[in-house]
C-alpha cells in the first residue's frame, strides 16, 4: 500500500519574520502591564502555600492510619 509522500513546509519568508517580531513586541508589550508582585507578597503567598500543604499532609496521614486501621480490624480479621 503506497502513501503520498509528505510534503515539506515552505521555508519562513518576510511574513513570518514580521510576524514573529510583532508577536515579540507585543509580548514585551504585555509584561510591561503587568504588576509583579514585591518580595513580601511572595513570602506571604509562599507561606500561605506551605501552611495549606502541611494542613493537607496532616489530614491525608490521619485519614490513612483510620482507614489502616478499619482495614485491619473489619476485612483482615
Amino acid at each position: 500500500m503506497a502513501t503520498a509522500p509528505r510534503q515539506q513546509p515552505p521555508p519562513p519568508g518576510p511574513a513570518d519574520e514580521r510576524r514573529r517580531s510583532n508577536f515579540i513586541a507585543e509580548s514585551w508589550a504585555e509584561l510591561k502591564k503587568v504588576e509583579w508582585p514585591g518580595q513580601n507578597q511572595v513570602i506571604q503567598g509562599t507561606v500561605v502555600v506551605l501552611v495549606a500543604c502541611v494542613i493537607v499532609g496532616a489530614y491525608l496521614y490521619l485519614n490513612d492510619q483510620l482507614w489502616q486501621r478499619v482495614v485491619q480490624k473489619v476485612l483482615l480479621r
